[in-house]
C-alpha cells in the first residue's frame, strides 16, 4: 500500500490530524484494535479551555505547579493559545458539551485553582472521539483500518518513509508514506494494573528505541489516585477526577477523611498508598455523599451505572477505590510541531512528549494536548511537504519481526528504568 499520509492510531490524535488535512491528501489511518477501542474513548473527566483572558495566568500556573515545574513552558504557552480554536473545531465537528443556559458549563478538578473544564457527562472523551470518527469514515480521502499491528518502522539514514504491520490473520503487508504520524497511545499494556486497554504497549517507544529516535522522560508515568477496586482482571475502571472536583470525599477504614481530594494526582496517590500501608488494606474508600443525587445521576451516569452492576449505590454508600497506572507523560520526544528526531516522522498523543505534562499530568488536559500538538502536526507537513525519493523496501521477515514483538515490554520497561535510575 502506497497513501501520502500514514497515521498509525485512531484515537483523538490520529483523528484529528487526518481531519486537518486536505482533501487532496490521500491519507490512511491504521489501528491495532477496533476503531472505538482507543483510550480517547474512555477519557471521563472533561477537557481544559481558556475560559477568559484573566484565566491564562492561573491555567498556565495550574500546569506548571502540576507538573513539578519540569513543563517545556513554550509548549504549555502554545496548548493554553490554541484551546479556543480547537473547542470551536470540535463543536463544529457535532461535539456536544454540557451548556448552563447559552453559555458552557464548566467543573473543576484537582489541581485547577478554578471551574474551566467543559464535559459530556461522564463521557467526554467518548463523546469527542466517536465525533471525530464519524467526521474521518464521511472523507473519501481518508481510509481506516482496523485491527493491523505496527510491527516495525521503514527507516533510512534517519528518514522513515512508512511501516510494516500485519492484519489479525497474520498477513503482513508494507505501508509506503510520504509522511508517518505515531499516534498509538499509552503503555497501560505493560503494568498488571492501569485504565488503559490492555492492547496498549508502547509498540511505538519499542521501535523508536530499536532505530535510536530520540525518547524523552519515559518513566514520568502518572498513577491515577481513585479506579475502582475489584478483584477481577483486565482493564481498571476510572472514577473520574471530577468526581472529587465536585464534593466527593476520600474515607479510611474507619469512615474518617485523610486527605485534601483536590491537590494534584501523584500527591493524592501516594497519599492513599501510605494510608493503605498504614491500615493494612487493600484500598480505601470514596464517598459521594456531598454530592446531590439528582447531580450524580445527571454528571456521572456511566459511573453510576459501573458502580451499580459491581455492586455499590453510590447516592447510599461510599466505594472501594484504589491507586492503577493511568497516563504517560514521557513518550517520542517531539518539537513544538509534534515532530520527531527522523525527517518525515511525527508522534502526536500520549505516545510523544512534547513536554506540556512535565512530570505530572494536570487533569483533563490530556485530550487538549492531544488535540492541539495532533493538528500542528498537520499544519507542519502542509507546510513543507514534499514527496519522498529512494524509499527503501525491505523484506518482510516475519521471524525477526514476531521474536522483536516477543520482547517489546521487556524492551520499553528497561529502557524507563534506566532513564528512571539517571533522573535519580
Amino acid at each position: 500500500m502506497k497513501t501520502d499520509i500514514l497515521i498509525v492510531g485512531c484515537g483523538v490524535a490520529g483523528l484529528y490530524c487526518a481531519l486537518n488535512m486536505p482533501s487532496d491528501k490521500k491519507i490512511i489511518i491504521v489501528t491495532k484494535s477496533k476503531a472505538d477501542k482507543s483510550d480517547s474513548f474512555l477519557a471521563q473527566g472533561g477537557i481544559c479551555v481558556l475560559r477568559d483572558e484573566n484565566d491564562r495566568d492561573s491555567f498556565y500556573e495550574d500546569t506548571m505547579k502540576a507538573g513539578h515545574y519540569e513543563n517545556n513552558p513554550l509548549s504549555v504557552e502554545i496548548m493554553i493559545d490554541s484551546s479556543r480554536e480547537v473547542i470551536e473545531d470540535l463543536v463544529s465537528f457535532g461535539v456536544d458539551f454540557e451548556k448552563k443556559g447559552e453559555d458552557f458549563a464548566y467543573t473543576r478538578e484537582g489541581a485547577h485553582s478554578r471551574p474551566r473544564i467543559l464535559f459530556h457527562a461522564d463521557e467526554t472523551g467518548k463523546e469527542i472521539t466517536s465525533k471525530l470518527l464519524e467526521r474521518a469514515k464521511e472523507r473519501e480521502n481518508i481510509t481506516l483500518i482496523e485491527n493491523f499491528t505496527m510491527v516495525d518502522l521503514i527507516c533510512k539514514n534517519k528518514e522513515c518513509f512508512g511501516i510494516i504491520g500485519h492484519d489479525e490473520n497474520k498477513k503482513y503487508s508494507k505501508i509506503i508514506a510520504d509522511y508517518t504520524i505515531l499516534a498509538t497511545g499509552g503503555i497501560g499494556g505493560l503494568f498488571p494494573h492501569s485504565t488503559n486497554y490492555r492492547h496498549l504497549t508502547g509498540d511505538a517507544l519499542a521501535l523508536a528505541i530499536k532505530y535510536g529516535i530520540r525518547l524523552k522522560n519515559i518513566d514520568y508515568i502518572q498513577i491515577h489516585p481513585t479506579t475502582l477496586y475489584t478483584k477481577n482482571e483486565g482493564r481498571e475502571f476510572l472514577i473520574s477526577e471530577s468526581v472529587r472536583g465536585e464534593g466527593a470525599i476520600l474515607l479510611d477504614k474507619n469512615g474518617d477523611r485523610f486527605i485534601n481530594e483536590l491537590l494534584p494526582r501523584d500527591v493524592v496517590a501516594n497519599g492513599i498508598y501510605e494510608q493503605m500501608k498504614k491500615e493494612g488494606s487493600e484500598n480505601v474508600w470514596l464517598s459521594f455523599a456531598p454530592i446531590p443525587e439528582e447531580e450524580i445521576k445527571t454528571h456521572f451516569p456511566n459511573i453510576y451505572r459501573k458502580c451499580l452492576e459491581e455492586g455499590y449505590d453510590v447516592t447510599k454508600e461510599p466505594i472501594p477505590v484504589v491507586p492503577s497506572q493511568h497516563y504517560f507523560m514521557g513518550g517520542i520526544d517531539v518539537d513544538k510541531n509534534s515532530k520527531t528526531s527522523f525527517e518525515r516522522l511525527y508522534a502526536a498523543g500520549e505516545t510523544s512528549c512534547n513536554g506540556v505534562h512535565g512530570k505530572n499530568r494536570l487533569a483533563s488536559n490530556s485530550l487538549l494536548e492531544s488535540l492541539v500538538f495532533a493538528k500542528r502536526a498537520a499544519n507542519d507537513i502542509l507546510e513543507n511537504y514534499k514527496g519522498a525519493k529512494e524509499i527503501p523496501e525491505p523484506e518482510i521477515n516475519e521471524f525477526e519481526y514476531e521474536n522483536y514483538k516477543e520482547k517489546y515490554k521487556e524492551i520499553v520497561l528497561s529502557e524507563i528504568e534506566k532513564e528512571k535510575k539517571s533522573h535519580e
